[in-house]
């Protein structure tokens, strides 16, 4: 086989490659852009569509109320129900109590109530999931799994896979055809195929540095509690030995959750905690308030890093050192959603995703129309046998 033959033979093979995992993933892909266009602007379209009070204006300076001051008007609000953590948000001074029916009730039955941080007011309160789903839950309930659990985005990560062996492959057999023509040419005064296919080939390789980006980081982010679960089966396993065989304590014997917050801010006080998660959460310790922590610059305010301390005691037990597959993870996240540079940077990432529904379409058209040519060949010369 001389050097041209071979060079035909690898294309060939690219091309199945790029047919078979384009097919594959291409409604999926479509269904994955249309919501996440929206998802993009999640934040926005939330706050526009909140329906919670205000937050009182104080004069500057005001401190906040303690944390175990709004724990205790959530559990007078819901008795008997179980905290689950205390989540507060980076602009506003709200504190957003998390709470279920019981420990062992499952997370769809959760409810979340905000309050004030600095009068301890009541401003909004969430019912349960299977309650209050809005559009934006479905939404991102068909983005992330399909309403199908672990499975789902299990699917979608392979799917997002398939995404990016499609893109390598599209780049790999459109080298050879920009030799024959100028960078950009769309041939519009020949067949529709034809010019849908240059327009294809040109806004696939226009976006090609953006889906190579959204299609790595969102098959990282469909492997989140896979990969959360070989954290909590090793380092955190490790981490809670010396505490094994010893009862959780129950709620009443807990420290202080505000002098947790102080010492965990104590111990890292370049970060900002974002949450407060109490013993018994599924996600958290059965012997420590877990509080995590985030930077405050561009790159360490998406890295979250976990401070432990003894909820019977309220000493500092450690600040945990998250592993590199988890780091990945929390990298992945804003480069695949765009939202850690503002408002224009959603809007480019809208832009890209809207050009990325357009060659996936296009790439469908295409299909299609291939498939009738062939068919109408068949018919015209007749099918052999």
């Amino acid at each position: 086989m001389n050097a041209r033959d071979g060079h035909r033979t690898a294309l060939q093979r690219w091309s199945a490659i790029h047919k078979w995992t384009s097919l594959t993933c291409t409604l999926f892909l479509l269904l994955v852009c249309l919501t996440g266009l929206p998802l993009i602007f999640s934040e926005e379209i939330e706050q526009g569509f909140d329906d919670g009070l205000p937050a009182a204006t104080v004069p500057a300076g005001t401190p906040a109320l303690s944390i175990d001051r709004i724990v205790a008007t959530a559990r007078e609000r819901l008795p008997g129900w179980t905290t689950d953590f205390v989540v507060f948000d980076e602009d506003k001074p709200y504190a957003t109590v998390f709470m279920r029916p019981s420990a062992t009730a499952g997370i769809e039955t959760r409810r979340r109530i905000r309050y004030d941080l600095h009068t301890g007011r009541e401003l909004k309160q969430v019912l349960p999931i299977a309650q209050s789903r809005g559009v934006m839950d479905v939404v991102l309930s068909l983005h992330t799994d399909l309403f199908a659990g672990l499975a789902g985005e299990l699917f979608l990560g392979g799917v997002g896979l398939c995404f990016v062996v499609a893109t390598v492959s599209g780049v790999l057999l459109y080298a050879p055809y920009m030799r024959k023509l100028a960078f950009g040419t769309v041939r519009d005064t020949r067949s529709p195929r034809l010019k849908w296919l240059d327009l294809h080939n040109l806004l696939g390789i226009v976006t090609l540095v953006w889906a190579l980006v959204v299609g790595a980081t969102g098959f990282i982010n469909e492997l989140s509690k896979p990969l959360f679960g070989l954290w909590q089966l090793t380092d955190v396993r490790t981490m809670l030995a010396p505490y094994a065989g010893k009862p959780p304590p129950k709620f009443e014997d807990l420290a202080s959750a505000q002098a947790a917050f102080d010492t965990a801010q104590a111990a890292v006080p370049t970060m900002r905690i974002t949450s407060v998660v109490f013993p018994g959460n599924p996600f958290g310790s059965p012997y420590h308030f877990l509080l995590w922590t985030q930077g405050d610059t561009a790159l360490t305010s998406r890295l979250f890093s976990p401070v432990l301390v003894d909820a019977r005691t309220g000493a500092l037990t450690t600040v945990v050192r998250m592993p590199w597959y988890l780091r990945a993870l929390e990298l992945s996240r804003p480069l695949h959603f765009g939202d850690y540079g503002g408002l224009p940077l959603k809007l480019i990432w809208a832009a890209l995703d809207l050009i990325t529904i357009v060659v996936l379409g296009s790439g469908v058209y295409l299909w299609v129309s291939r498939r009738r040519q062939r068919a109408g060949r068949s018919e015209r010369f007749g099918r052999p046998g």
